[in-house]
C-alpha cells in the first residue's frame, strides 16, 4: 500500500436512520436472526415465526431488523433467494429451476468508504510500535462493542468485545471479553505508549458508522502482509475468496500458508475484510473475533449487495 495514497477500495453497510447505540445493542439478536433466516429462507417463514425464533414480537422484530440491516426481514429472505438463484443459473440450472419470488430484493444501505493508507514514520514502524503514542478505547459498532486502537494518523486496529462469550472450544474462537480484547490489541504493539480514551474511540466510531466519513488508517505490517491486506480490499462486497486465490492475486501463488497467516494477522477487522477469506472447502472457521460475527458480516453483505 503506497505511502500517502488514497484508494476507493471498500464498500460497507451504514444505516443513517438507526443510531449506532441501538445497532450495537441489537447486534446479538440480529446475529441470531441472520443465522435463523439463513438456515430457513427456503421455507420462507413468516414474520411471526421468525420473530418468535429470536424472542421478539413481530412488530419489534420488523422494526429492529430493518433499522439494523437497512432492509426488512422479507427483503433479506428474498436477497438470499436471489443470490442462491444466481448461483444456480451460473452452474447451469434452468430459469424454471432458479425461479424465486420477485420484486423484494433491495440494495440495502451500502456506502462507499475511502480508506487513506497512511504511511508510518521509520521510528513508528519498528517492531513493537516503538515510539508510537496510541489510544485504546471501547465504542459501539454495528457488530457489537468494538475495541478501537488509534494513533494520530488514523485507526491502527479494530477488534470486538463479547462479555458473555463461551469458553474457547478446540481451535475455534467464540469471542473475547473486554480485558481479553484490549490485551489482544495491546500485545501487538508491546513497545508503544498506550492510553485509554473511550470518548475518542466513540467519536471515531460515530464519524465512520453514522456520518459515513472517510476512515484514515495507519497500518503496521511487513510489505508482504500489507500486500495481502490490499488483496483483501479487492474482494467485492458480498463475495468471498480463498487463501489460495488471495495468494495468486498477490503474486505469490505458492504461499497460501503464509497468506493465511497474513490474513489472520489483519489488525483492522471489518474495514479490511478478512472475514471474506475462507478455507478451500468454504467453511467459516477460525475467525479471530468469533465465527458468529463472521457469519453476520458475510450474510449481511451478501444481502445488501444483491
Amino acid at each position: 500500500m503506497a505511502t500517502g495514497s488514497a484508494a476507493r477500495h471498500y464498500s460497507y453497510m451504514t444505516n443513517l436512520v438507526s443510531p449506532l447505540d441501538e445497532r450495537v445493542v441489537a447486534y446479538e439478536r440480529m446475529a441470531n436472526a441472520l443465522s435463523y433466516l439463513g438456515d430457513t429462507w427456503q421455507e420462507w417463514p413468516d414474520l411471526s415465526t421468525a420473530a418468535k425464533a429470536v424472542g421478539l414480537s413481530p412488530s419489534h422484530f420488523q422494526r429492529e431488523f430493518t433499522r439494523w440491516a437497512g432492509i426488512s426481514p422479507k427483503q433479506y429472505q428474498s436477497a438470499l433467494a436471489h443470490a442462491a438463484a444466481g448461483d444456480l443459473l451460473r452452474e447451469g440450472a434452468s430459469v424454471l429451476d432458479a425461479t424465486l419470488e420477485a420484486g423484494l430484493s433491495g440494495p440495502g444501505r451500502l456506502h462507499d468508504l475511502f480508506i487513506a493508507h497512511e504511511g508510518l514514520s521509520p521510528g513508528e514502524a519498528k517492531a513493537g510500535g516503538k515510539g508510537a503514542d496510541l489510544v485504546l478505547g471501547r465504542a459501539p459498532t454495528p457488530f457489537g462493542e468494538g475495541a478501537w486502537l488509534m494513533s494520530s494518523r488514523g485507526l491502527v486496529a479494530l477488534g470486538f468485545v463479547d462479555e458473555n462469550a463461551p469458553e474457547r472450544t478446540g481451535f475455534e474462537h467464540q469471542g473475547r471479553n473486554e480485558e481479553q480484547a484490549f490485551a489482544d490489541l495491546a500485545a501487538r504493539y508491546p513497545d508503544a505508549s498506550i492510553r485509554r480514551d473511550d470518548h475518542e474511540a466513540e467519536t471515531l466510531a460515530r464519524r465512520v458508522f453514522e456520518s459515513g466519513e472517510p476512515l484514515p488508517v495507519a497500518l503496521y505490517g511487513t510489505p508482504f502482509r500489507r500486500q495481502i491486506w490490499r488483496a483483501l480490499l479487492e474482494i467485492p462486497v458480498g463475495a468471498v475468496s480463498t487463501y489460495g486465490a488471495l495468494a495468486k492475486a498477490s503474486g505469490n501463488p505458492k504461499a497460501a500458508r503464509a497468506v493465511g497467516a497474513a490474513v489472520g494477522a489483519n489488525p483492522i477487522s471489518w474495514f479490511i475484510p478478512c472475514h471474506r477469506a475462507l478455507a478451500a472447502d468454504g467453511r467459516l472457521h477460525n475467525y479471530h473475533w468469533g465465527v458468529a460475527r463472521k457469519r453476520a458480516m458475510l450474510t449481511l453483505e451478501r444481502a445488501c449487495a444483491a
